[in-house]
């Protein structure tokens, strides 16, 4: 039987993984761990698995890969994201825009606005199973394509029924940074919005003012090599060339919860100085962790959200434009209020789908 089968990442802002049977094969769609720490990948899921399609390097997709490694099971992934496994593993190269035939399956890949070498994925099975991933079409710096129409989708549902467009989320950002006086840390996933950030930061106040961390200034330093991004992206050249400066006014850095990297360096001795809430500040801009929310649990630490998912006028958009019999909204705490939505579109959770 041809089904999809969401086995985690609904209920919950845990790790992303999809079973799909194919007919003949059965393939995993991602194989995250994490965000929280207790969220784990269990390798039962790779029972049987004859193939794993990652849709990109952030660690709640990719985070798993070390067991799909020791089980031995190949690895389907774009260029880009491949540099994040483990060495051994065994990869299948996907085009981040194209079609690829495997096992007589086609799959479609097309940029998904979220992270550099991210796609969405479109398999032509049924009537066509769209997994969105992680997407959005918000970005100023990512690239999105639009995918062909299909009946089942697996959908990014992040934020919700937050209807909050990303024009609202920079202006309520620059009215939060503006009342701040001295040093604010941005952490970042430095394949995620950390190119972005940087881009928006210096519009506004100039390359002097931002400062990026190492592991930031080498991740962005391929993504501008790279032919996918549009020509704006070179705004943030004068960053990448020059040693970090620690007494710059923005400090973007990873990680993104600042649990380690310079992110928590920062963090650390800003606490310890007494600095931390007074003339040092920390702003997380997306999903937080246990560590994240302690850190915005005393003065100096905030959040304000920067659009990395698709709102839910996105989230409708997408459903209508797919031409959607039914989906599964993953990636939230409620899902169930899907139900209530009258979005004429049949919605399913844990239980298997025939496509």
């Amino acid at each position: 039987m041809q089904s999809v089968r969401v086995l985690s990442g609904i209920g919950d802002k845990g790790p992303a993984c999809m079973q799909l049977n194919t007919g003949n094969r059965r393939w995993l769609l991602d194989c995250g761990f994490g965000p929280e720490a207790h969220a784990q990948f269990n390798p039962a899921w790779l029972e049987g698995v004859d193939a794993v399609f990652i849709t990109h390097d952030h660690i709640d997709h990719i985070g798993g890969a070390s067991h799909v490694v020791e089980a031995g099971s190949p690895i389907y992934a774009t260029a880009r994201t491949a540099k994040a496994l483990p060495p051994a593993a065994v990869v299948r190269l996907l085009p981040e825009q194209g079609e690829t035939v495997i096992d007589g399956v086609r799959l479609n890949t097309g940029r998904n606005g979220h992270a550099m070498g991210g796609v969405w994925m479109h398999f032509a099975i049924g009537d066509g199973l769209f997994y969105s991933g992680d997407w959005s079409e918000e970005s100023d710096w990512f690239p999105f394509d639009v995918p062909p129409p299909a009946a089942t989708a697996i959908l990014d549902c992040s934020y919700h029924l937050d209807d909050v467009p990303q024009t609202a989320r920079f202006a309520a950002l620059d009215k939060l940074i503006d009342g701040l006086d001295g040093q604010v840390l941005l952490p970042v996933p430095p394949s995620g919005r950390a190119g972005e950030m940087a881009l928006h930061l210096i519009r506004r106040f100039g390359s002097a003012s931002v400062m990026l961390d190492p592991e930031c200034q080498t991740t962005l330093r391929a993504a501008l090599a790279s032919p996918g991004l549009g020509v704006q992206v070179q705004e943030i050249a004068p960053l990448l060339e020059r040693s970090p400066m620690e007494h710059a006014r923005f400090l973007i850095c990873d990680t993104p919860n600042a649990d380690g990297g310079a992110a928590w360096g920062y963090v650390r001795a800003w606490h310890e100085s007494g600095r931390l809430g007074h003339d040092a500040h920390v702003v997380f801009t997306g999903h937080m962790t246990a560590h994240a929310r302690g850190i915005c649990s005393v003065p100096g630490g905030y959040f304000q959200r920067w659009n990395v998912h698709p709102p839910l006028r996105d989230q409708i958009k997408m459903l209508k434009r797919l031409g959607a019999k039914r989906f599964a909204p993953a990636f939230c705490t409620q899902p169930e209020d899907y139900l209530i939505e009258d979005l004429g579109v049949e919605v399913f959770m844990h239980d298997p789908v025939r496509l």
